[in-house]
């Protein structure tokens, strides 16, 4: 997996500029702005400067763990997606040679792995993504967002990975994009859009505990969850819209591979169009 998105994800996240590598002499299609007319007129002959990309691209991987991404209907949680798609982009900057950290988050930062370089640290960085454990419950996405604005010295990419049921994170998120590229990484599951009509059922909150007993038989019960839902996921999608944040939308009963390729193939658009 690593292999299919290392190409798209560095068409996309560029590196800081360009550095000098040589001087070469002049062939058929090198560009004109880039010849070295000192060393052309040296030489007798036209010679180009040749630069290569600078990556030194700094990549933070911030994974919600709360209680509520242990949820799935379907056979995965969203616990296991955002797993699985932080271990490709994590995979994919280490193949790109950036520098890759992880933020592992529930109302508290729960663990930090400060970004490096090489195969030994991102396999130590895959080994925590997959097995470590919070001791938090609930949700607070700014306190990782606060954290990464003070840690973070220099332009970076952050995956902010989380089915945003939080406390409010706007100030901090607001603060956040001043400096750095943020993506949001938004799972959710089917029973989070709609009620089954399956008569009384008792649900309870995963992150409080606090339980309630629900006439899912009754549709007016069903609308209104439907209406809430609706209304939380359009408060959410206009908070990233306001501050520019990219959005990729997967779920636990589908595949993660289109959305998060269709989310490069629009960078890549956007970029093209300028």
């Amino acid at each position: 997996m690593d292999s299919r998105f290392a190409g798209e994800y560095r068409s996309v996240f560029k590196g800081q500029g360009m550095e000098f590598a040589e001087v070469r002499e002049y062939q058929p299609g090198d560009e004109v702005r880039t010849i070295d007319w000192n060393v052309s007129a040296r030489m007798g002959r036209p010679f180009v400067k040749r630069y290569v990309e600078e990556r030194e691209l700094t990549v933070m991987l911030v994974v919600d763990r709360s209680a509520s991404e242990g949820f799935g209907t379907t056979g995965r949680t969203k616990r296991e997606v955002l797993t699985e798609i932080g271990a490709v982009l994590a995979l994919a900057a280490a193949r790109n040679n950036d520098r890759v950290g992880l933020v592992l988050f529930t109302d508290r930062v729960e663990h930090v792995v400060p970004p490096r370089k090489g195969r030994r640290h991102v396999l130590r960085l895959l080994r925590d993504l997959y097995v470590l454990e919070p001791t938090g419950r609930a949700t607070d996405v700014g306190a990782p967002c606060d954290l990464l604005t003070q840690l973070l010295g220099h332009r970076s990419a952050i995956f902010l990975m989380s089915d945003f049921l939080s406390r409010p994170f706007e100030k901090p998120l607001s603060r956040l994009v001043r400096r750095h590229d943020v993506v949001a990484v938004q799972v959710t599951d089917p029973a989070e859009r709609s009620l089954p009509d399956i008569g009384w059922a008792r649900v309870a909150d995963p992150e409080t505990g606090e339980q309630v007993d629900v006439d899912t038989s009754d549709a007016r019960v069903r609308a209104a969850f439907a209406d809430a839902v609706r209304r939380e996921a359009a408060q959410i999608a206009q908070l990233f819209t306001r501050y520019g944040v990219d959005t990729v939308d997967v779920a636990t009963d589908g595949e993660w591979v289109t959305p998060l390729r269709g989310f490069f193939r629009e960078r890549e658009r956007k970029k093209a169009k300028g």
